[in-house]
């Protein structure tokens, strides 16, 4: 009996032990270590009279009257900067500020409207929880189509879905469709298709705010692994505790434009710094608008509430 409950306790002590958090990574900018990706002047523009909304009628009526006012923004402007072998990059900055049409760009996804990238090596994306997966297949079945989408040869596949399971741990509902899995379940899957494949280059977007804390760990430890194997990451958050704590260096996107490029702990602070400028900024309109000092539409109005709510503008995240 004695031995037994000995025996429970030092499982329970190597659970904890492995699950303890990972020595973080100090800032240590890599000035002339192996370029992975290489962004010059890049910029992307959208058209926003042809949106998925746009209905037909609305589109002829528009192009008959020849609607006045730019119809067109820039979601990423001018944005130029390198990642090196071993680096791992926080990319932050408001809603709609342009980070995920960054991602989109880097992982190939869309082509940009002015500037180029270079790619050194396999990119390895999750950039959303639904991304490459069919809805009524099972976990097994999401792994093999995963695996077709990203060109890995099926024997491949086939020697790393076991490891793929075991990481996602998401039990029974391996067998099951993936629209009974919760979002957490999914993230688990996704992530560990993502990274069991050994990118040179891995790139998310805020995948790893999804899911119990145990898997999150993993998932940190599993990023540092690919660090220390002189990889290069490129994570889109908003998480700043896992900027500061896990990444080389940070940047920050702002109204589609990089506006700084350096250590973590000062990016995020310049973040925070700005987030409350603008904060401030939208609460003194309101005021002005509500002594009638304003006039405003009441969409605007309800926008200013909170200018960094998610969903400020969609497709420029």
């Amino acid at each position: 009996m004695a031995q037994g409950v000995l025996a429970s306790a030092e499982a329970a002590a190597d659970t904890i032990k492995a699950l303890e958090p990972v020595q973080s990574r100090p800032y240590r900018p890599i000035l002339d270590g192996p370029i992975a990706l290489q962004v010059d002047d890049l910029g992307v523009e959208y058209n926003l009279r042809f949106t998925k909304k746009t209905k037909l009628r609305t589109s002829f009526v528009n192009i008959l009257h020849r609607e006045k006012g730019e119809r067109k923004f820039w979601a990423l402007r001018n944005a130029s900067f390198t990642v090196r072998k071993g680096e791992s990059i926080g990319v932050i900055g408001p809603n709609g500020a342009g980070k995920s049409t960054l991602l989109l760009v880097l992982a190939g996804i869309i082509t940009p409207s002015e500037g180029q990238v270079a790619v050194d090596g396999h990119i390895s994306t999750l950039l959303s929880l639904a991304a490459g997966f069919d809805q009524e297949l099972s976990g097994y079945d999401n792994i093999a189509l995963a695996g077709a989408l990203m060109g890995i040869p099926h024997e491949t596949v086939v020697e790393i879905t076991p490891e793929v399971v075991e990481f996602a741990d998401i039990g029974a509902f391996i067998d099951a469709p993936l629209k009974t899995y919760s979002s957490g379940m999914r993230a688990r899957l996704g992530f560990a298709i993502a990274t069991a494949v050994d990118p040179d280059i891995l790139l998310l977007d805020e995948v790893l705010q999804t899911g119990d804390e145990v898997f999150r760990e993993k998932s940190r430890q599993r990023i540092i692994s690919i660090l220390n194997a002189a990889k290069a990451v490129v994570l889109v958050t908003h998480d700043m505790t896992w900027v500061t704590e896990f990444c080389t260096r940070a940047i920050l996107i702002e109204d589609g434009r990089v506006t700084l490029d350096g250590s973590p702990e000062e990016v995020v602070q310049t973040h925070r710094d700005h987030s409350a400028a603008r904060r401030a900024a939208r609460r003194e309109q309101i005021e002005r608008m509500r002594r009638g000092e304003l006039a405003i539409n009441p969409g605007e109005a309800r926008r200013m509430e909170d200018p960094d709510k998610k969903g400020k503008r969609g497709s420029g995240k």
